[in-house]
C-alpha cells in the first residue's frame, strides 16, 4: 500500500499531560541558587525517562486571570491567547519515583523574569504546574571519557549526570560559574577533573586549550547559544562523531525563552 500524498499539513500534536504539584520544600543553597521541592498526586502525570539530563517544562499563569490548572490551552489559544501561561524550561535535579517528587534549581537574577521571582516567593503549599520530562543523555560505561561543558543553567544536569557515573569512570567536567558560592558539584568519581571559569569567553578558551586525553570522550555541552556554537566547531576540529555527542543551548543572550524557543527552529538557532 503507498504511503497516501503529504498534504503539507501536520496534524496537530495531542496535548501533553500537565503534572500539577505542589511545593513541598524551599531551600537557599546559595543567595543566587533555590533548590524547590514539588509533588504530590499530579506526579503520576509526568513521563519519567532514564536520561540525566531530564528536563520540564514549567507554566506560570499571571494570578491576575484567575485560571485553575490543570489548563485547557486549546481554549485559550482559540478565545484568549493573552491569557496563555508562559513556559520556562528546567532540568530535573533529583527525582524520586517511590515518594513522588522532584528537586528543580532556580538560579536567581535580581527581579527579572518569571521562573526566578516564582522561586523567590515560593511558600510550601504553592502549586507548580509542568510537562515532561524530556531528556537524552545519560553517561556511557563504556566510553573511555567524558567531557562535560557548561554554564550555571546547566550545572544541574552535569551534577545528576556525575552521579550516575561508575566510580571508575574518567573526564574533565568545564564549567563557567561567575560566583564561587555557586560553584556546586556532587562528589565526583577519582578519575574526573573539575575545571572552574568565571565566564563564557573563558568557557570556550578552557575547551580550545584543553590537553585531550587519549580515546575519544562522550561529550555533554549545553549552554549560552552563541558560545555553545562557538564550542560546537572546537568539537568538529576534534572529529568527535554526532552520536558521542550531547550539544544544545539552554538560552540566547538578549532572548526572552518564548522567542529563544521560536528561534529554534530558524537558522540562527541551529547549533549544527
Amino acid at each position: 500500500m503507498t504511503n497516501p500524498p503529504d498534504s503539507g499539513t501536520r496534524a496537530p500534536r495531542p496535548p501533553r499531560p500537565q503534572a500539577v504539584l505542589t511545593v513541598q520544600e524551599v531551600n537557599e543553597i546559595t543567595p543566587n541558587l533555590i533548590r524547590i521541592r514539588v509533588g504530590g498526586d499530579g506526579f503520576d502525570a509526568i513521563s519519567i525517562n532514564e536520561a540525566t539530563d531530564k528536563y520540564v517544562k514549567l507554566m506560570f499563569a499571571d494570578p491576575a486571570h484567575g485560571l485553575t490548572p490543570p489548563y485547557d490551552l486549546t481554549e485559550l489559544r482559540e478565545n484568549s491567547p493573552e491569557k496563555l501561561p508562559r513556559n520556562r524550561t528546567y532540568t530535573v535535579r533529583e527525582i524520586n519515583e517511590v515518594e513522588k517528587w522532584l528537586t528543580l534549581d532556580f538560579v536567581i537574577h535580581g527581579g527579572a523574569g518569571v521562573a526566578g521571582p516564582w522561586a523567590t516567593a515560593a511558600q510550601p503549599g504553592d502549586t507548580l504546574v509542568m510537562v515532561g520530562a524530556g531528556g537524552k543523555y545519560l553517561p556511557a560505561a563504556d566510553a573511555p571519557w567524558h567531557l562535560l561543558i557548561a554554564d550555571h543553567t546547566a550545572v544541574p544536569a552535569v551534577s545528576t549526570a556525575l552521579e550516575a557515573m561508575d566510580a571508575e569512570a574518567s573526564g574533565i567536567v568545564i564549567a563557567a560559574v561567575a560566583d564561587e558560592a555557586d560553584r556546586l558539584l556532587p562528589e565526583t568519581p577519582a578519575g574526573v577533573t573539575v575545571v572552574w571559569v568565571d565566564n563564557d569567553e573563558e568557557l570556550i578558551a578552557a575547551v580550545r586549550g584543553l590537553d585531550w586525553p587519549e580515546g575519544m570522550p562522550q561529550v555533554f555541552a549545553h549552554g549560552e547559544r552563541e558560545t555553545i556554537k562557538t564550542i560546537r566547531k572546537i568539537l568538529k576540529e576534534h572529529e568527535v562523531p554526532r552520536e558521542s555527542l550531547s550539544i544544545s543551548a539552554y538560552w540566547a543572550r538578549g532572548r526572552a525563552e518564548d522567542q529563544f524557543q521560536a528561534e529554534k527552529r530558524e537558522p540562527i538557532g541551529a547549533i549544527d
